[in-house]
C-alpha cells in the first residue's frame, strides 16, 4: 500500500467535498479554498462547545479562531453555532457537517502515523517526551542512559502528559514518558513499576501543617488549587471519586500551570494542592509537604506511550527506565513518606 495516499484526493475525500457541495451550495472555487485546517479547527471546537477550551487545546488565541470559525461558515454558507453567554452549542447543519468531516480528520491522521512510522525507520535519533508531572530530579539517570544509547543527536521534550500524547500522536515525538491515568486512544501505553503518592502541599500557617499525616476529610472546605477537567479528564474523574469516597469537599481554585507559580501562591497562603512525592525535594519557605492516607489512592504512574507501529521503541525504554529509576508500589512509597513526614 502506498503510505502517501491519504495526501492524495481519495475517493474517499472526493465523496465529502461532493457531499458538501450538494448539501450546502458550495462552488468548485470554494471547494478549492477549503482548507484542512478550518475542518479540524471547526472539530475541536465542535467537541469543545467552548472557544476558550477549543484555542487551548489548539494552542492558538480566541481572536483568529473566531475569524476561522466565521470564514468556514461563510464559505459553506450556513451558521454551524448558536453562540449564548456560557458557550456554543451545534445547529442541525452544524452537527450534519460534523459528521461528514470526521471521517477525512480521521483518515489525515492515520496518513500522518503511516508518514512517521516511514520516517521512525531511519537511524535518527529519536525525540523522547519526559511528562511534567514528576519533579524533574527524578529523570536525571534515565536521560544519562537515554543519551549513552541514542547519542549526542536524541531529542528531550518536556512538557505536560496530555501535550505528549498529541504530540506523540502527531508524530513529532516518538515516544514520551507520562503520568498515568491517561486518556491516550489510538496509542500503544507501557505502565512501568514507578508509583508516587500524592502528598498535601500546605501553607505553613495553616494549623493542620504542624501534622505528619492528614486525612483528605480534614481539609474539607478549604481553599484547593485543583486543574479542570478538560485538561486531564481520565485522572480528574479518578481523583473525583477519591475525593467523594474520602468525603472532602473543598472550595475549588483554577490551578495555575506552572508549579512554581502554584507553590507561590500557597506560600501565600491562597489556598492548598496535592503534589507528586518528589517535589518534597523543592524546599520553599511557607510551604509545608505532608502524607496522606489517600495519598497511595491517587498516586500516579509512570508510562511510555508510542504510536502502535513503534511498540519496539516502548519496550526498550521501558527496560531502561526500570534499570535507571526506583520501582515503588504505591504502598511502600506511602509508608516511605508516612515516615518522613
Amino acid at each position: 500500500m502506498n503510505p502517501f495516499n491519504g495526501w492524495n484526493r481519495s475517493r474517499e475525500t472526493l465523496c465529502i467535498m461532493l457531499f458538501l457541495r450538494y448539501l450546502f451550495g458550495m462552488t468548485e472555487r470554494m471547494l478549492e479554498s477549503l482548507d484542512l485546517r478550518l475542518l479540524r479547527y471547526f472539530a475541536v471546537v465542535a467537541e469543545e462547545l467552548n472557544l476558550r477550551r477549543a484555542s487551548e487545546r489548539l494552542f492558538m488565541t480566541q481572536p483568529p479562531l473566531s475569524r476561522h470559525m466565521n470564514r468556514l461558515e461563510g464559505l459553506l454558507g450556513i451558521a454551524l453555532f448558536v453562540r449564548h453567554s456560557r458557550g456554543l452549542v451545534l445547529t442541525d447543519e452544524g452537527k450534519r457537517v460534523l459528521e461528514i468531516v470526521r471521517p477525512l480528520l480521521e483518515q489525515e491522521t492515520a496518513t500522518r502515523e503511516r508518514l512517521h512510522s516511514l520516517r521512525a525507520a531511519g537511524n535518527r535519533a529519536p525525540v523522547i517526551g519526559l511528562t511534567t508531572a514528576f519533579e524533574q530530579g527524578i529523570f536525571t539517570s534515565l536521560e544519562s542512559r537515554l543519551f549513552a544509547v541514542h547519542g549526542k543527536g536524541l531529542t528531550l521534550e518536556r512538557g505536560t502528559s496530555p501535550r505528549l500524547v498529541r504530540e506523540v500522536r502527531r508524530g513529532r515525538v516518538d515516544a514520551a514518558f507520562v503520568a498515568l491515568p491517561l486518556d491516550a486512544p489510538g496509542l500503544h501505553v507501557v505502565p512501568l513499576s514507578y508509583v508516587e503518592p500524592l502528598l498535601a502541599v500546605l501553607p505553613a500557617a495553616w494549623p493542620e501543617a504542624a501534622k505528619e499525616r492528614l486525612r483528605l476529610g480534614d481539609l474539607s472546605g478549604k481553599p484547593f488549587f485543583w486543574f479542570r477537567r478538560e485538561a486531564h479528564p481520565a485522572y480528574f474523574d479518578h481523583t473525583k471519586r477519591v475525593f467523594a469516597h474520602a468525603g472532602f469537599a473543598p472550595e475549588h481554585k483554577e490551578e495555575p500551570a506552572e508549579h512554581d507559580v502554584l507553590l507561590a501562591r500557597i506560600a501565600a497562603g491562597e489556598g492548598m494542592g496535592l503534589f507528586p512525592a518528589s517535589f518534597s525535594a523543592i524546599r520553599r519557605h511557607g510551604v509545608a509537604f505532608a502524607a496522606l492516607a489517600e495519598g497511595g489512592l491517587l498516586g500516579i504512574r509512570l508510562g511510555v506511550a508510542v504510536l502502535p507501529d513503534n511498540e519496539t521503541l516502548a519496550e526498550a525504554l521501558a527496560r531502561l527506565a526500570g534499570e535507571a529509576l526506583p520501582a515503588h508500589n504505591t504502598g511502600m512509597a506511602m509508608a516511605q513518606w508516612g515516615a518522613a513526614g
